[in-house]
């Protein structure tokens, strides 16, 4: 074995803990010898009882068990049930099958089952070494993403439980991080400004930084500039008096109702350079004329801006100003797109389906895949759909009807073997239903089971 291969057995196995269960006493003693070098504490177990009782006493990294712990037994039947309890016990624990020819197909299905590999006897030393090596890695990976996710589980709620979230939902990072900070910035009675793509839930945002502010409870007002015509827009926020134009009546603006409260302006990039410069008035003095009068009125108002635009590009191409952007980005929050914070794709799907209604495993994998290029909106829409679509409670692949042209969604029609595997256990073999499911044709799932080495029905 060269030295770097040694050095990292060392550094995987030092100090960590396999239970070998095995009625053979020479086995155990060839494993505990061969790990030991390495530097793993070889625990050994004579019987399924003494194995459960050791995993229940010690904390144990890794399983190998034999098939059979009677002389004459060799059906394997009881390291199935040894198997089986352990896995519902311990489901965290990787287990390795030590296994004798005959039982090969055993421990191929127990593998399926979730057994983490087979190792036939007599066993190859360096296959079994890393075969050890990538489980305990891959334990030690996976616990640590435990722990941290727990960690995150428990940030998410301390701060669920200090500030007024908004029912708002997300499991990435990247989100709690931007909650984070809109309910530290809540509190500043100063601009926020807003920016991400269309349909990331900068609305929310805005929610949120109100919900938590000095001046929660007060007037809450909300403008979508982009919704408007442009000649409506200084009407809209500034009010008019009779007779300003044909039609016109006296009507109070957004400014002049939002006093003292917080008045939010989504798709600020639409605003004209004439409301740019009323807008800018405001910020700076609190004054503003309604439309057609000559009298200065004062408000209090905190400003909390949203847009797609990129103001910076926009300053530069002489249709945003530059001075206007400085007053409204004291605080900026930038949201990041859908496809950039996968982890809070599911959970968004599971609070958009209605009540009654589940995603197969392989809607859920499409979900994930699926780059959403109209964001938490799109996915909205789309769960929305599936759910008026459904022939019944369960969805499919099919029910989404997410578009197949859009880039680096090939992978969302390619599932993977559990899940054709577990589509045609639902569908009782049936291949036109388990198609359906995965929202392939038959042909394709034909040549995804030939690909993935499964036999048809």
């Amino acid at each position: 074995m060269s030295r770097v291969s040694a050095d990292s057995l060392q550094a995987s196995l030092a100090n960590r803990t396999v239970l070998v269960i095995d009625d053979s006493e020479a086995v155990c003693t060839a494993f505990e010898v061969l790990l030991s070098l390495h530097g793993a504490r070889v625990l050994a177990a004579a019987t399924p009882e003494e194995g459960l009782a050791a995993l229940a006493r010690a904390g144990v990294d890794l399983v190998i068990q034999d098939m059979n712990f009677r002389r004459e037994a060799t059906s394997g039947e009881e390291g199935i049930a040894l198997f089986h309890e352990i896995r519902a016990r311990f489901p965290h624990v990787p287990i390795v099958l030590l296994t004798a020819w005959t039982h090969l197909e055993t421990a191929v299905e127990l593998v399926r089952a979730g057994a983490a590999d087979y190792i036939a006897k007599p066993w190859d030393d360096a296959r079994l070494l890393t075969s050890v090596r990538n489980l305990i890695d891959l334990g030690r990976a996976r616990a640590e993403a435990a722990e941290w996710r727990r960690a995150r589980r428990e940030a998410r709620a301390e701060l669920a439980e200090r500030f007024d979230l908004r029912s708002v939902i997300y499991e990435s990072e990247a989100m709690h991080a931007l909650v984070s900070t809109a309910t530290q910035v809540a509190r500043a009675d100063v601009p926020v400004l807003i920016l991400g793509p269309n349909g990331v839930g900068k609305e929310v945002l805005a929610d949120i930084v109100q919900a938590n502010s000095e001046r929660t409870g007060r007037p809450y007002f909300k403008v979508n500039l982009g919704a408007l015509p442009v000649e409506l827009i200084e009407a809209e926020l500034f009010g008019t008096e009779a007779g300003a134009f044909t039609g016109a009546r006296a009507r109070t603006g957004r400014f002049e109702a939002a006093d003292g409260g917080t008045l939010f302006l989504d798709e600020l990039g639409t605003l004209s350079g004439s409301g740019q410069a009323k807008l800018l008035r405001v910020l700076q003095t609190g004054e503003f004329e309604r439309l057609g009068s000559n009298v200065t009125r004062r408000t209090h108002v905190r400003i909390i801006a949203a847009t797609n635009t990129n103001l910076r590009q926009a300053i530069r191409d002489g249709t945003f100003r530059e001075d206007l952007y400085y007053r409204l980005n004291v605080i900026e929050l930038a949201v990041p797109p859908l496809a950039e914070r996968r982890e809070d794709i599911l959970p968004l799907a599971q609070h958009f389906l209605e009540r009654g209604f589940t995603l197969t495993p392989a809607a859920e994998e499409a979900l994930r895949r699926y780059p959403w290029p109209g964001n938490v909106r799109e996915l909205q829409n789309a769960i929305r759909r599936a759910c008026l679509l459904a022939t019944g409670s369960v969805i499919g692949v099919a029910s989404l009807n997410l578009p197949a042209d859009q880039p680096g969604n090939d992978d969302a029609v390619q599932p993977d073997r559990a899940l054709v595997e577990q589509a045609l256990e639902r569908a009782h073999g049936v291949i036109a239903h388990a198609a359906r499911e995965l929202g392939l044709s038959r042909q394709a799932l034909y040549r995804r089971m030939e690909k993935l080495g499964l036999r048809g029905p």
